[in-house]
């Protein structure tokens, strides 16, 4: 039985994300929280959010279901679009060049091990 849930456009870089989860990424979900809660990271906080969305997901699905059982099987960072948060920065003889700051997708899947 597997359960999902995501978050979209986040912003924050998916770089700074990818670091964050793949500290958890085939953990168990309460050994993942618990190393969530304790990360400093700025990414920490809607990962475990994520997370715990997700374990909620499995309990309304399957109110019968242990949720010491379960484990992360997939925990997926993506690139969401540059094109909203577009900024510019000021360079030599009156030229500008693009900032484009980083939009981040993410996806987990729980299944029971």
């Amino acid at each position: 039985m597997e359960a999902k849930a995501s978050a979209r456009y986040l912003k924050i870089s998916p770089r700074k994300v990818r670091v964050v989860a793949n500290l958890v990424r085939g953990k168990d979900v309460g050994d993942a929280i618990r190393t969530l809660t304790f990360v400093n990271r700025t990414a920490a906080q809607p990962l475990k959010k994520v997370l715990e969305s997700a374990v909620a997901n499995a309990q309304q699905a399957n109110s019968a279901v242990d949720v010491d059982a379960l484990y992360i099987k997939e925990l997926m960072v993506d690139m969401g679009p540059s094109k909203h948060m577009r900024r510019w920065r000021p360079r030599a003889q009156g030229r500008a060049t693009r900032i484009n700051k980083g939009v981040s997708h993410i996806k987990v899947v729980l299944d029971i091990r």
